[in-house]
């Protein structure tokens, strides 16, 4: 709206006084200019007031109100501000490129030395030729001008100099409301004098360079464009230093009438006004005849490019409109929203992020792969990556198109963040919340090997919330399809099937408050903001949260129990180059490391040996899926030490109404969709993509007592290899998957000496992988008495050999 208040309004003193109107169609016409010849002498008036006030300090005044208006007139006004000019902002991503570009006017200061010397003098030459020559106001060019003006019955030059010009540019870019604008346009003698007294503390205030460099920036060119750099590179698609003789004109010429003369709306009087600063340039003297014949027969040449405003654009949406909404909403940048959306639009920024563009492109084709943003079944999928260790957004993508929800595959909705930050509420998280319990009891200590019964239906009973009060449920929690109860699991098997009846039940053992406490620990909390609600079900992931939260949590595991507040913002600088202090990760150890590596352990085996198998990436990862009740949603929630990543599938409609069983999507039918269906696979191609050409880290061992009672794997049968030589007893062990060591000699009336006589655990069924002790055998007990020479039957005894055996690892390794 201002960009169309300007096209109508930039003009100089006399055209803004209405004594000329640039017609729809094309260049003034007879009416326009026989209008103008009538306003013309009152023009004239006006100059000659404006003369007398300028010479007032310099005449020889008696009196004491001459006495102050020339004290008033040469003082510098209490309001002058030339601060606050709007320049545009632009969100880059960690290499540099721009994301994003917002404004209010879309404007890039630059110096004069930036600016094509040939641009320079189009300028001078048709808006204030005598500029570097006279003061605040250049009473021969004011009369000049009218003279000029009256001889052609149009205005075919400015009666104001360019630092009037900048003066009246400045107020009304600053105004704030729309009675300051008002103010600024006014048509009146006291408008006028108020403006050359700012001209004149202008002149006083600033070199002639600075304050022609300060006009240039502040222009209005039309096109959206504000300030030369702008519009160079809006209308030719390069900056104002390259600028050549013919595109210098034409910029130059279109100040004083953007409308009139914009050169794609109305090219003919673009070309027409261009030739008229040429011929005034050549008239100058400022360029040869030759030069400006030449120039004149040169077409406009325009190369139009348009820089879009805000995130819709961006190669980046929901991670920039993740961005804009941080510095709308944070305190940090502004007490008031209205401080913090001037701040972005007017204040200039660079603002510089955590975004990975290697990492943003492949989470996007992954999410575009597996759920296309018009697929037929109208379901969504969202994404976010954290760094492990930094709390840094690597990437936040959203299978959807950023725009209005009304049109197919497009959405306001970030469903990758908080409400804060994108308008979600969120989704249940499923199955991937098991891991917080899991982390709750390797925290007190519990073995691998712990065992707990995991009943087909668990009715809530002995839970209490952190208040201590009793918070049971009657209803009976069954398992999904994600796993199976009727017996016992490890902590190991629990987690490897996603048992729900095991985590109930596991959840009740640890404490309901210690598993909350702990997801809280890990930054989880709801996507509105409140804190998570305390009731049995909360390991089953009934929690609605963004996928950013779960990301940052799982990225705390990846950095040995390490978590960081997710951040999108490395580093804002304003206009003039000072850095803006930015909210920080707030880093913080939020459980032990050796905790951290027991839960990594434990994870690792979901991608070899559970639900998500065969989901690895070729490198050390961990991870969880989720499959919410109904297949209303699903999720898939995984890490390496050097990048995490939480997905989301559902339906924006609502789950339960359009639940994810026997979905068939553009062609493809999957059935029902487990978390293993289609998040996982999004996770393994995004972060294929994302580490791809990147060093693989590896996880830390978890400290020897979480293997106290075995590896917590499923038990297998141990074969008898008693009564067996020890070297083929220890063959048939490792072909079961067990290790062997040797141990002492035991005295054995039953296997002979160089069997094995004992073992250590005793056949039947173990842990898969364990070591087993073996003892060989050094004969009976007692002595018998020795056969005599003459015994005939009396056999040789020769000792057998013990071959030497290298015992094996301890368990865990």
């Amino acid at each position: 709206m201002l960009a169309e208040a300007r096209d109508r309004a930039e003009d100089g003193d006399v055209h803004e006084k209405g004594l000329w109107r640039p017609a729809e169609s094309g260049p003034p016409g007879r009416g326009d200019r026989a209008r103008a010849i009538r306003g013309l002498g009152g023009f004239g008036v006006l100059a000659g007031v404006l003369v007398a006030l300028i010479a007032l300090p310099t005449a020889c005044l008696t009196g004491v109100g001459a006495r102050d208006a020339a004290n008033w007139f040469q003082t510098d006004p209490d309001d002058l501000d030339t601060a606050g000019v709007p320049q545009r902002s632009r969100i880059l991503a960690a290499d540099g490129t721009v994301i994003a570009t917002f404004f209010y006017e879309n404007r890039v200061d630059v110096r004069l030395d930036q600016v094509a010397p040939v641009l320079r003098r189009a300028v001078l030459a048709i808006e204030d030729s005598r500029f570097y020559e006279h003061g605040a106001l250049d009473s021969q060019g004011t009369l000049r001008a009218l003279v000029s003006n009256l001889g052609s019955g149009e205005v075919t030059q400015g009666g104001s100099g360019l630092t009037q010009q900048y003066v009246k540019n400045l107020l009304f870019t600053t105004a704030e409301s729309e009675e300051e604008q008002l103010a600024a346009k006014e048509v009146s003698a006291a408008r006028k004098v108020r403006e050359l007294r700012y001209a004149a503390a202008m002149e006083r205030r600033f070199s002639k360079d600075e304050i022609f460099a300060r006009y240039l920036n502040i222009a209005y060119f039309g096109g959206g464009a504000y300030g030369i750099e702008s519009a160079s590179r809006h209308f030719f698609s390069k900056p104002a230093a390259r600028l050549t003789l013919p595109e210098a004109a034409l910029l130059a010429g279109v100040i004083r009438y953007p409308y009139a003369y914009d050169p794609v709306r109305r090219p003919g009087a673009a070309k027409e006004r261009r030739d008229v600063v040429i011929n005034r340039m050549a008239e100058l003297g400022w360029i040869t005849r030759p030069e400006a014949d030449a120039a004149l027969r040169r077409p406009l040449g325009l190369r139009i490019h348009t820089t879009r405003s805000g995130c819709v654009t961006s190669s980046a949406p929901f991670f920039c409109d993740y961005v804009q909404r941080e510095i709308l909403t944070n305190p940090a940048f502004g007490a008031t929203a209205k401080e913090r959306e001037k701040l972005l639009k007017r204040g200039g920024l660079t603002i510089r992020t955590t975004l990975d563009r290697q990492t943003q492109k492949a989470a996007q084709r992954a999410v575009d792969r597996h759920v296309p943003h018009k697929n037929s079944a109208g379901k969504a999928a969202a994404e976010a990556l954290v760094e492990p260790g930094t709390g840094e957004i690597k990437g936040l993508v959203v299978d959807r198109r950023l725009g209005p929800d009304a049109e197919r595959g497009k959405t306001w909705i970030n469903f990758a963040a908080d409400a804060s930050h994108g308008s979600s509420i969120g989704m249940q998280a499923g199955s991937t919340f098991k891991a917080f319990t899991l982390a709750a009891a390797l925290e007190e200590d519990m073995p691998f090997g712990t065992r707990l019964m995991a009943p087909r239906a668990f009715t809530p009973t002995g839970f209490r919330d952190c208040a201590g009060r009793s918070v049971n449920s009657s209803g009976a929690l069954r398992n999904s399809a994600d796993g199976e109860g009727g017996k016992s699991f490890s902590l190991v098997t629990g987690t490897h099937h996603s048992v729900n009846t095991f985590f109930l039940a596991l959840e009740r053992e640890v404490g309901l408050c210690d598993t909350v406490k702990m997801a809280e620990r890990l930054g989880m909390r709801q996507a509105d903001g409140k804190r998570m609600g305390q009731y049995p079900s909360f390991t089953l992931g009934a929690a609605q949260v963004s996928p950013l939260r779960l990301a940052a949590a799982y990225a705390a595991f990846g950095a040995r129990g390490r978590y960081c507040e997710p951040v999108a913002i490395k580093q804002i600088t304003d206009a003039a180059g000072k850095r803006l202090k930015v909210p920080g990760a707030r880093c913080r150890q939020v459980m032990d490391r050796g905790v951290a590596d027991a839960v990594n352990h434990v994870l690792r085996g979901v991608l070899t040996k559970g639900t998500a198998r065969g989901m690895g990436l070729g490198r050390p990862a961990a991870g969880k899926t989720g499959t919410v009740d109904d297949f209303s949603a699903a999720w898939f929630a995984g890490y390496t030490p050097d990048l995490a990543a939480a997905v989301w599938v559902g339906d924006p409609r609502g789950g339960y109404r359009y639940p994810m069983t026997g979905l068939c999507m553009d062609g493809r039918c999957y059935g029902s969709v487990f978390g293993a269906t289609i998040p996982a696979p999004i996770w393994q191609d995004s972060m294929t993509g994302a580490l791809a050409g990147r060093p693989a880290s590896s996880f830390n061992r978890p400290p020897s007592h979480y293997f106290s009672k075995g590896s917590g794997e499923d038990r297998v049968k141990l074969p008898d290899v008693r009564g067996m030589k020890v070297d083929e007893a220890v063959a048939k062990l490792r072909a079961a998957g067990f290790r062997a060591r040797i141990g002492g000699s035991v005295e054995s009336d039953e296997y002979p000496e160089g069997t094995v006589a004992e073992m250590s655990p005793e056949p039947g069924q173990v842990e898969p992988g364990g070591t087993v002790t073996l003892r060989p055998s050094k004969g009976g007990g007692e002595p018998e008495e020795p056969a005599g020479p003459d015994d005939p039957a009396a056999p040789p005894v020769t000792p057998q050999p013990v071959p030497p055996i290298t015992p094996g690892p301890r368990p865990g390794e």
